[in-house]
């Protein structure tokens, strides 16, 4: 009988041996995948950062840069128009004045380009700010800052958005007709034609937008990322 007794014993404790071997490999392979999909997640948040970056500066060049609208073939005068600063010729030479100042709206030729010239101005701030809150992962839990990115960046695309589309209501101002001809109008741009600036801020609302929607995916990753953290800690608590 102490003999059957001790078999019993033994088995039972070789059967519990066997489970917790099969056990370790699950326990690693959850170890592995979360160590993976920590790697994979900083990755992509490393390239978000770039292309948040890059976005400031294409923002800040659609804010500076006059190129918007500008002459063409048949257009009565030379010139090209920003949000805030135009250049036009007077006919007789190839020479160029130029006006217009962010910090005098009073020389803007239209309230429409003082408005888009705001809402351009603020969604360049917005980014900027966006960059400067990345001190902000040192302190403050990753995901919440992901998210307040993300606010940031789609309120600087629709800021963009506002602004692209309030400028061509400015067209009809006597400064532009002057360049375009008679025929221009508010969304109607007669002679002149469309400059990069205004097409690359366009492509900056994409931008925005996509950036946006990722960093949403990235916090709400960084959520479920702390989820599996405290379980894998919870698994080691009780296997020991």
């Amino acid at each position: 009988m102490p003999g059957a007794a001790a078999g019993t014993a033994a088995s039972g404790a070789g059967s519990a041996g066997a489970a917790a071997a099969g056990m370790l490999p699950a326990q690693e392979a959850a170890k592995i995948y979360h160590t993976n999909y920590v790697r994979n997640s900083r990755a992509i948040g490393v390239l978000w950062a770039i292309f948040t970056i890059c976005f400031a500066i294409v923002n800040v060049v659609c804010f500076i840069q006059p190129y918007w609208i500008g002459d063409g073939v048949d257009t009565p005068q030379a010139g090209y128009f920003g949000l805030f600063h135009y250049c036009i010729g007077n006919g007789f030479s190839r020479e160029l004045t130029c006006r217009g100042s962010f910090t005098d709206f009073s020389s803007l030729p239209s309230g429409a380009f003082k408005a888009a010239s705001f809402f351009i101005g603020l969604s360049m701030m917005l980014i900027i700010a966006c960059i400067v809150c990345f001190i902000l992962f040192f302190f403050c839990n990753t995901a919440t800052v992901y998210k307040i990115c993300a606010w940031m960046q789609l309120t600087s695309a629709a800021c963009l958005i506002l602004g692209c589309m309030i400028f061509p209501d400015g067209w009809d101002s006597d400064e532009v007709k002057r360049m375009c001809g008679e025929k221009t109008d508010k969304y109607t741009l007669g002679a002149c034609s469309v400059r990069w600036a205004y097409i690359l801020a366009i492509i900056g609302i994409l931008d925005a937008l996509i950036l946006s929607f990722l960093a949403f995916v990235l916090g709400n990753r960084q959520d479920s990322l702390l989820a599996e953290e405290l379980k894998l800690e919870n698994k080691d608590d009780g296997n020991a």
